[in-house]
């Protein structure tokens, strides 16, 4: 996962969540990461988490830092946004506790889908991410490639 000093997120994984409510998160994801780096993990408004990565978080945090003190609107949603998100770090075991507030957010009961996004991955449940398949599969993908020009 690890390359050139940049973490890579890439596949899907299908884990369920422990007794704890704890989900592991894959190796490869988390190899590139020391124990105590902090991500982030927020609804997102398609229905599951999103999960920035160290890397993510600091560009968000130069973002938010740029942001004046006098704009209302923009002060408003940051408060709003890191209101609902989560600031985690990875267990010895590699694995991490979303609050009960995310997992309804996203539909998670027990079991849940961990898609990588490159730089960032998503938590799904299970009949969430069956959707986006469906959305994204066959003729769909092909023309999805050429919108984003890959």
């Amino acid at each position: 996962m690890a390359q050139s000093g940049r973490a890579f997120y890439t596949g899907l994984f299908r884990h369920t969540l422990d007794d704890k409510s704890r989900l592991t998160i894959p190796s490869a994801w988390r190899s590139a990461h020391a124990e105590d780096e902090q991500f982030l993990a927020t609804p997102h408004p398609d229905g599951y988490v999103a999960v920035l990565p160290p890397a993510e978080v600091e560009k968000l945090h130069a973002k938010v830092a740029q942001m004046a003190l006098s704009d209302g609107a923009g002060q408003d949603f940051v408060a709003r946004f890191f209101a609902q998100t989560q600031s985690f770090s990875f267990d010895k075991a590699g694995r991490i506790m979303l609050d009960a507030a995310l997992l309804a957010h996203a539909g998670i009961k027990r079991d849940a889908v961990l898609v990588g996004s490159l730089t960032k991955f998503n938590i799904y449940a299970p009949a969430r991410w069956t959707k986006v398949e469906d959305r994204t599969s066959g003729e769909n993908f092909g023309d999805l490639m050429r919108r984003i020009g890959l």
